[in-house]
């Protein structure tokens, strides 16, 4: 149970990218509720799609996005890399149970982040697990742990002192990743260290859907009480970046730090959690 109670929302360290609308910092008071401590699952998803049937957006189109370190297919199944993130490719056969593509699966990867999930993806799983996605503001209450102003879920140290706290990317990116912390791409959703609320890795792994249209000025005229994000919008927030986050293009790995993509968008750094509906506890 995340207690009710209040907190100041947005960028408190100066680290904010400009464009996410992670300012201005604005105070939010949120009823009580229920989070997962950690991201759905590959193990958690399977049992959905046993029940259900369910296929996913990237199993419905063929393919998905895959960092290129991570592609585990034939080169026939590769296509033209992403615009401006020459990184990613876009893999025929990629899914949530074939990460890598075609060559891959899931086999031993039971407790590790299910990805390759979309927004309406991640909705239809909630729906079956009588559930919801956080709304921005309770993922950043939930995220900060009770400590107010921290840059990341343990404070203000940065992630690498003391020893790895989060999965981040380390080495020189987007080609060499010297596997300091042990992992390429996910690491099980119990790694680490959680945070005061016990949420495992809310920043690092896989950035998260929430459940709210994203608009960088919305902090400008966000409700006080229990924001539900802007009515209508083109694209849903991400939050907490992932194992490809790095100081030297991406700083996403903070409480405050916003992210964005379309609703039927699946990628294989992207999962999400879940929150009870109606805030209450089960």
């Amino acid at each position: 149970m995340v207690p009710a109670g209040s907190f100041t929302m947005g960028d408190s360290s100066g680290d904010r990218n400009p464009l996410d609308g992670e300012l201005p910092r604005h105070p939010v008071l949120l009823d009580a509720f229920t989070i997962d401590a950690t991201t759905v699952t590959n193990a958690d998803f399977a049992r959905f799609v046993a029940d259900t049937g369910y296929r996913t957006e990237a199993e419905t189109w063929g393919f998905s996005a895959v960092f290129h370190l991570a592609v585990r297919a034939p080169a026939s199944d590769l296509m033209r890399p992403a615009g401006g993130t020459p990184w990613w490719y876009g893999v025929r056969g990629a899914d949530w149970a074939h990460p890598g593509g075609r060559d891959s699966s899931v086999d031993g990867l039971d407790d590790h982040p299910v990805v390759h999930v979309s927004w309406n993806d991640a909705v239809a799983y909630c729906a079956w697990a009588g559930r919801r996605l956080p709304t921005e503001a309770e993922w950043e209450y939930a995220a900060r742990g009770g400590l107010e102003s921290a840059k990341y879920p343990w404070g203000d140290q940065e992630p690498d002192v003391g020893g790895w706290r989060a999965n981040i990317w380390q080495g020189s990116f987007p080609d060499r990743n010297t596997l300091d912390d042990g992992w390429l791409t996910t690491a099980p959703v119990r790694s680490y260290t959680p945070n005061g609320y016990g949420l495992w890795q809310p920043v690092g792994n896989v950035w998260e859907w929430c459940s709210d249209w994203f608009d960088p000025g919305y902090y400008a005229r966000s409700p006080q009480r229990n924001p539900p994000g802007p009515k209508h919008g083109t694209s849903r927030v991400l939050r907490g970046g992932s194992y490809l986050c790095h100081d030297s293009y991406c700083n996403r790995y903070r409480n405050a730090a916003r992210s964005q993509n379309t609703p039927d968008s699946s990628m294989g750094n992207a999962g999400f959690r879940t929150v009870a509906l109606g805030g209450q506890a089960r």
